[in-house]
């Protein structure tokens, strides 16, 4: 599928791009180009020396930022595919920072649109969060505003070759700044600080994460976002998967922070459809037939007023699951 390709993915520094990066490099050699976009020169650096441009002569490191428009054209010479993974994503920074947010989420992904008409992109997959449905928090709301726009830029392409569609998926198990991690860490201190008793997440693996990239690469007709099918946890029972023997001590919710996360709302209903393996939240004005749409994916409609929450999640990770899949996603040291 990507063989031949010119790839850029924004952000890709971060745990998803590194993910990525080892997925594409392994499973497609033939890639023409992979160019991975970022600011931090010093992830950058570090990133090199885990896929060298020596060992890989395809990949590039192009320091840059979503914000710059003109870096961003300079950048995209020559890619037809692109990964947006860019984003400021901390809940409580991006609370007290909020125009830093919205440059980077909102006018950074426009500056990505923009920059992808005037190109020769064809293929443009966004990734979005959980926490843009029903947002009561700015990074939420900044996502939001950003799939909205890569949606409707399939409206303003023209007779131009060229699809936006956008991947929604919940907290990525071991991901920098996610509880897991952080849990990890505080464990020797005897004491793990649980935000609220009842809270729950969605949880998807970088590896799933990755696969669900590929989906909409491969088979995205445009305007479509993506969601897929994963298990919720309770914060207890992480807590007790990690630190079975430490207090858990309750400190409250941070700002911006809900007790369940949802990634369709019963709003979205009317226009979601069931693909089998992932939910599909269809546009409002797609630039394809719906019904041959349908027909392809053999595609359900989910019933008016069903909404998918962690809260009410059918299907539950226990403290063993968490354990088990921590060893295999996270800490391979990790002991019980």
């Amino acid at each position: 599928m990507l063989n031949g390709k010119s790839i850029l993915v924004t952000g890709g520094t971060g745990s998803f791009g590194k993910a990525f990066t080892a997925t594409v490099l392994k499973e497609w050699p033939g890639i023409k180009r992979l160019v991975i976009f970022s600011r931090d020169e010093q992830k950058q650096y570090q990133m090199a020396q885990e896929f060298s441009e020596r060992k890989y002569p395809m990949i590039r490191y192009f320091i840059g930022d979503v914000r710059d428009y003109n870096r961003l054209k300079t950048a995209l010479k020559g890619i037809d595919t692109v990964v947006h993974a860019a984003a400021m994503k901390h809940v409580p920074i991006a609370e007290y920072n909020p125009m830093e947010c919205i440059k980077t989420n909102i006018i950074g992904a426009e500056n990505l649109i923009t920059a992808c008409l005037e190109s020769d992109v064809e293929n443009v997959v966004a990734l979005s969060t959980d926490k843009a449905a029903a947002p009561i928090n700015l990074y939420g709301a900044t996502k939001l505003v950003s799939d909205k726009l890569f949606i409707a830029a399939n409206n303003i392409k023209g007779k131009k070759d060229i699809k936006f569609s956008v991947v929604r998926y919940g907290n990525v198990m071991g991901s920098n700044g996610s509880v897991i991690p952080f849990f990890l860490k505080k464990k020797s201190d005897g004491i793990l600080p649980i935000t609220d008793a009842n809270m729950t997440r969605f949880n998807i693996s970088l590896t799933e994460g990755v696969e669900m990239v590929l989906f909409a690469l491969g088979n995205a007709w445009g305007g479509e976002l993506f969601v897929p099918k994963i298990p919720s946890y309770r914060i207890i029972d992480v807590a007790l998967a990690i630190g079975p023997d430490c207090k858990q001590q309750v400190v409250g919710i941070r700002p911006g922070e809900k007790i369940h996360e949802e990634m369709i709302t019963s709003s979205d209903s009317f226009s979601t459809y069931d693909l089998g393996k992932y939910y599909a939240l269809l546009p409002q004005l797609p630039t394809w037939d719906l019904q041959k749409y349908l027909d392809h994916f053999k595609a359900k409609k989910v019933p008016e007023g069903f909404n998918y929450s962690s809260g009410t999640n059918n299907e539950w990770l226990t403290v063993e699951n968490i354990r088990t899949l921590i060893k295999q996603h996270v800490d391979t040291e990790f002991a019980e």
